[in-house]
């Protein structure tokens, strides 16, 4: 399983917790539950096998456990765990791609630093990912 730094996590969304509405936050967020809105932190985001997000996603990095419908932008690197399902457009600078992942959207790969404060600058986006091997904690 890929591993992402979440040492600077200072939110959490309850597993029977549902959010209605966008959340903005500097740190990292670890979602348990369900989100309806759009998520900006310039933090990690991890949501897990029981979470849901239905909005778009932009945060520092990313690992991906359970199900967004939405784009998902990240400065940094995303993880598709093996049990995530993602609908929606990627923008990031390294994907992994657990197997069993599902994903239905196309990626972008921002290819410098200019283009990761404006995503919309796709000039310099190049297809990239990495497949890993499936993930051992349930929780991914």
């Amino acid at each position: 399983m890929a591993k992402l730094d979440f040492k600077n996590v200072q939110t959490m969304i309850g597993a029977g917790a549902v959010v209605n509405g966008p959340i903005t936050l500097k740190g990292g967020i670890i979602i348990y539950g369900k989100v309806y809105g759009d998520i900006h932190t310039d933090g990690p985001l991890r949501i897990t096998v029981s979470g849901k997000v239905f909005g778009n996603i932009q945060a520092s990095d990313a690992h991906i456990g359970g199900n967004v419908k939405g784009d998902i932008t990240v400065t940094n690197k995303i993880v598709l765990g093996s049990k995530s399902e993602i609908t929606g457009d990627l923008i990031y600078s390294s994907l992994i791609i657990e197997d069993g992942a599902q994903f239905q959207g196309s990626c972008s790969v921002i290819g410098n630093k200019e283009s990761a404060i404006d995503p919309t600058k796709k000039e310099d986006l190049k297809p990239r990912f990495t497949m890993a091997s499936t993930s051992s904690d349930p929780n991914a």
